[in-house]
């Protein structure tokens, strides 16, 4: 169980349904094949009349299947005072159901081989499995009753609360954690994306049952879930499988849309925190970054991976191998249904932040002005392709993607189309992002460490 920065990687978009049936007044939608011939994987989807959306997709020659529930509600939907109620509602489920103690949920997938957990993020909580197909059902039950049937007592909440409080002290001491959360405050300000998801002391501290009931009761239905599940699964089954888990029988609840204020992007300025306890001065340099749906998204990621993605980028060969200014020196990116975030995460000695950050611009400014040559260009495609189809040779990657077409209504995408999205990356494109977005001049730098850098 935990608060989760998710990075979403390229392999969770989505692309076009191609066949459509309507049984029994339930659509249900098989979207497209990989390849070519009926054998090949198809995402399967039906969309209940109690609310509920259930996705799957079998995985020839697997042997498990990774089951997941998504609640449509996190931090993104919460009131300052409230500020960690997802994330405290997402601990708390685990304390006990109607008909499961604590213990008996810890137990009931392990002992079967499989695993269970849980994630809070910016807009969606996250319950899933990993076990043998044929404990399928064992999976299901389990995450209905977490998500349907929680008990929520008074006498939990005072030992989860001191859990969250723990929680958050270990990120305290953790530098290269705070620093994500010093970002996110200073590009985002006062709104949901620039809320701490664990909360903070004060809030944690002044929550309590009523809070976690009424989210619980405002979120916690089939209106406001995606299931999704894939590997050794048919489509039929799972339906039937829900079916007798009783999330079939689960009321519809209000889904009226949670009101969310429009984003609002702070300019370009520097923020420091004063450390004087640790060795090294953490640094993320960023701003804004691509949201879900950009069709400039398979450029961005490439312009993104070719900077900081790996021991080949150019961020990694000048700041550690060239300067040795840094053991750890990398990109990030998250999108969102509405925006999203990405930078240059750097940490090094005190001594050496100025001239480690002065290279770090050196490099994004570099790319900003004149893009990538033709020959960047093709190894970029090559590094992209090969990461686009290793990042679906796992059932649980499949699962996410199954559940990114209803979380984010993007279309399902092939992998040979995805790849062809890749292939058509052109040198226009790649100026473009490398311009409105990995410009320095244009971003935010937080710090944190002994002394400020600028």
């Amino acid at each position: 169980m935990s608060a989760r920065r998710v990075v979403m990687t390229e392999s969770a978009v989505i692309a076009a349904a191609i066949v459509v049936d309507v049984v029994d007044g339930t659509a249900v939608v098989a979207i497209g094949a990989e390849a070519s011939g009926a054998s090949a994987p198809q995402l399967h989807r039906t969309d209940l009349p109690n609310g509920l959306t259930v996705l799957s997709e079998a995985v020839p020659g697997a042997r498990s299947v990774a089951f997941g529930a998504w609640v449509r509600a996190a931090t993104l939907h919460e009131q300052s005072e409230q500020m960690g109620v997802s994330h405290l509602l997402e601990h708390m489920v685990f304390k006990g159901t109607r008909s499961r103690s604590a213990q008996e949920i810890a137990l009931s997938l392990e002992t079967l081989g499989g695993s269970l957990d849980a994630y809070t993020e910016r807009e969606h909580t996250s319950y899933q499995a990993r076990v043998l197909d044929e404990h399928l059902a064992d999976a299901a039950s389990v995450i209905g009753e977490l998500i349907f049937h929680p008990l929520l007592r008074p006498e939990d909440l005072a030992l989860e609360r001191k859990v969250i409080l723990e929680e958050i002290s270990m990120v305290d001491d953790t530098p290269d954690d705070i620093i994500f959360d010093v970002h996110n405050r200073a590009l985002w300000g006062d709104h949901p994306h620039g809320y701490a998801i664990l909360g903070t002391r004060e809030t944690v501290q002044a929550l309590d049952v009523s809070h976690l009931r009424g989210l619980h009761a405002r979120a916690y239905h089939p209106g406001r879930l995606v299931v999704a599940a894939s590997g050794r699964v048919e489509h039929q089954q799972l339906l039937d499988i829900l079916g007798q888990t009783g999330w079939l029988d689960e009321p519809r609840g209000d889904t009226t849309p949670f009101a969310v204020d429009p984003v609002e992007v702070a300019g370009p300025h520097a923020e420091h925190v004063k450390r004087k306890d640790i060795a090294q001065t953490h640094m993320v340099l960023g701003g804004q970054g691509i949201r879900h749906g950009d069709p400039r998204r398979f450029a961005f990621a490439l312009v993104d991976m070719l900077l900081g993605g790996g021991m080949s980028s150019r961020l990694f060969q000048k700041v550690r191998e060239e300067l040795g200014l840094a053991y750890s020196v990398h990109s990030f990116s998250s999108a969102y249904a509405d925006t999203g975030a990405h930078g240059v995460y750097v940490a090094t000695a005190p001594a050496s932040a100025q001239e480690a950050l002065d290279a770090v611009r050196d490099v994004l400014r570099d790319v900003a002005t004149n893009g990538l040559s033709a020959e960047e260009l093709a190894a970029g495609k090559r590094q992209l392709r090969g990461q686009l189809v290793m990042s679906m040779e796992g059932i649980s990657s499949r699962m996410y993607r199954a559940a990114t077409t209803a979380l984010y209504g993007e279309p399902f995408r092939t992998i040979d189309e995805l790849m062809a999205l890749v292939d058509a990356i052109d040198e226009e494109q790649v100026r473009e992002v490398a311009q409105d977005f990995f410009d320095p001049d244009r971003h935010i730098l937080v710090s944190l460490g002994p002394r400020a850098v600028r």
